[in-house]
């Protein structure tokens, strides 16, 4: 058993990706950001779908054609493979958990 909420780091130098479960064609996992955002050149172009939940905090994802989403607390978004996306803003004063379920 585990908890979603425990073993935060007291200090987040880097972005955490923790993954909490992997089965065939299923992957789950928290993800923790403080201030952090995806790669400064280039966008993620990944071969499964994601599923993501915001749990605590907020940030935004900018799609490729532009488009740009707040998320907040409780708000979740199904991003279709090989839709390209990045992570441009999370909050840096509070952590924020993503739960993320990739698929296929």
């Amino acid at each position: 058993m585990g908890n979603i909420f425990s073993s935060l780091p007291d200090k987040l130098e880097h972005e955490l990706f923790e993954e909490l479960l992997s089965y065939e064609n299923i992957k789950i996992e928290r993800i923790v950001s403080q201030g952090h955002t995806s790669l400064e050149n280039g966008l993620y172009d990944q071969k499964e779908n994601e599923w993501v939940i915001v749990l605590e905090g907020s940030g935004s994802i900018l799609f490729e054609r532009g488009n740009e989403i707040n998320l907040k607390k409780g708000d979740y978004l199904n991003i279709p493979a090989h839709t390209k996306h990045k992570v441009t803003w999370t909050d840096p004063n509070n952590i924020t958990i993503w739960l993320a379920i990739h698929y296929f």
